[in-house]
């Protein structure tokens, strides 16, 4: 029961931020690697999930797998210590690179 407690607290604590692919050609090798990079400055652990699949941010085999094109929706979640600061870095790579608005 304790186990549970903690975490269904923890499921409430982390940062979830969904965003519709506006770019053209998706997430492609160049915004995917600046995401893997952005991402992997920071400790927290972070998803990026589309279609109801779920990769690690920080692999860039993971995001190229993921295949995600033009109008997609796709919902990055980042746990720990960093959440917030790790969200905002990966949510201006995003609109500096042009994949969402």
């Amino acid at each position: 029961m304790f186990l549970l407690i903690i975490d269904q607290r923890r499921m409430i604590e982390m940062e979830k931020r969904q965003y519709n692919i506006t770019a053209e050609t998706g997430i492609h090798a160049r915004p995917a690697t600046l995401l893997v990079q952005t991402a992997s400055k920071f400790n927290s652990d972070i998803t990026l999930e589309y279609q109801e699949k779920s990769v690690n941010l920080k692999s860039i085999m993971g995001v190229m797998s993921l295949g995600v094109g033009q109008s997609a929706s796709v919902t990055i979640t980042a746990d720990g210590e960093d959440e917030k600061e790790a969200l905002d870095a990966i949510s201006e790579t995003m609109k500096s690179e042009g994949l969402t608005d």
